[in-house]
């Protein structure tokens, strides 16, 4: 694994062992390059929030590509000891925050304290129904600005729904057992 585009672009990224890859299930490359083609310049200045972070490879992807800042969660200690050591290599610790938190009750709490944030990437767990909760949950609890961007990444054969509130689907890209959701948050200051 490795960064794929921007300023540190090639840089390698600690992969997790084959026992924690079944669990952290790493988004294949050519599907993290096809959707930073599709976020373009969108993702230069912005707040990213990666949910379900895994291995960071996504919010570590878009501060290579000109993100502010990127907050990374993920419940797992395994998974926030890779984050933390992609973090470290790549020296980006100025520009992170890890929490090894629940990602509904994380989202309740960025609502809670008025964080905001400008694109957010959500990568659960397949099998689980996790986008469909957390999508509902941002939706419940808004921690997006205005005109923000809502990813997430399910198993072509899970189901989200087009609306949740003020989050609309804008399009989806399957590619091959992935597929990815876009949402835009349509709210107004």
């Amino acid at each position: 694994m490795r960064i794929i585009g921007g300023r540190l672009s090639g840089r390698p990224l600690v992969e997790p062992t084959p026992k924690i890859k079944k669990f952290l299930r790493p988004m294949r490359e050519a599907v993290r390059a096809a959707l930073f083609n599709i976020l373009g310049d969108s993702v230069i200045d912005t707040r990213f929030l990666d949910l379900f972070a895994g291995t960071g490879s996504i919010g570590l992807e878009a501060l290579s590509r000109g993100a502010r800042s990127c907050v990374f969660v993920d419940i797992s200690d395994e998974a926030c000891q890779i984050i933390r050591k992609n973090i470290e290599n790549l020296g980006l610790s100025s520009q992170t925050r890890l929490y090894q938190l629940d990602v509904l009750k994380a989202i309740q709490s960025f609502h809670h304290q008025g964080e905001q944030f400008d694109i957010v990437f959500i990568g659960p767990p397949y099998g689980k129904e996790l986008a469909h909760t957390t999508l509902a949950q941002i939706a419940a609890h808004p921690i997006l600005t205005p005109g923000a961007l809502v990813v997430t990444e399910i198993f072509k054969k899970e189901q989200v729904q087009r609306e949740y509130g003020l989050l609309q689907a804008f399009d989806v890209r399957t590619y091959g057992d992935n597929r990815l959701w876009f949402y835009r948050w349509e709210a107004f200051q």
